[in-house]
């Protein structure tokens, strides 16, 4: 349990004031950067090899967009479509649930104005944001990272668009589901609040 209490007060440290990229407390750092073909982490590996630290370094070629004191944009390597952007903070963070608020409210707060720039310059008037998180979600490189993904209509990018969606049961099932979720989450200011709302919802 004291670990546990621990870890949690590293991550909170973290969050309110985020170390540098050298100084980053164990819990936060990658043991890898990059994956193998078989999608497992290259365990020998660290941050000096990951492909996105070497582009901010400017030991990597890349694309540049956008670049401030927080993150960089770049153009995707290897684009699903034409305009395909990241946004890359300049710490490495290996998944997003490993990366401090600050840093994701950083990034995300670049979104409507590389999204913009990004859908005039190629005449797209849509967009995906994704994040691939993990390696069954398609995670390839262990540096967080947001896709800006600027789309056309009948463009067919995603197989997934075709499918057809059903409607969730709101049965036992779906309500166990979501008190496991809402179990799961990390207690913060308010969150009894939110939990009131959210189960009044389930209820009505």
């Amino acid at each position: 349990m004291e670990a546990r209490a621990r870890r949690r007060l590293a991550l909170v440290s973290s969050h309110v004031n985020p170390p540098a990229e050298t100084t980053l407390p164990a819990c936060l750092l990658a043991s890898a950067c990059s994956s193998d073909a078989n999608g497992e982490k290259e365990m020998n590996k660290g941050h000096n090899d990951c492909v996105f630290c070497k582009i901010i370094r400017g030991e990597a070629p890349a694309i540049k967009l956008y670049e401030d004191d927080e993150c960089l944009c770049i153009l995707d390597s290897y684009p699903l479509c034409h305009g395909h952007s990241l946004i890359i903070p300049k710490c490495h963070f290996p998944s997003l649930d490993a990366t401090p608020p600050l840093i994701i409210g950083a990034m995300c707060s670049k979104v409507p104005l590389i999204s913009n720039a990004v859908m005039k310059a190629t005449g797209c008037d849509s967009f995906n944001l994704l994040v691939n998180n993990g390696a069954a979600a398609g995670q390839v490189i262990y540096h967080t990272h947001i896709h800006i993904i600027p789309r056309k209509q009948h463009d067919c990018l995603w197989a997934s668009e075709s499918l057809r969606r059903r409607p969730m049961k709101l049965d036992q099932e779906a309500s166990q589901l979501a008190n496991r979720i809402r179990e799961s989450l990390i207690f913060v200011n308010n969150y009894k609040d939110i939990k009131g709302q959210v189960s009044n919802l389930i209820a009505n």
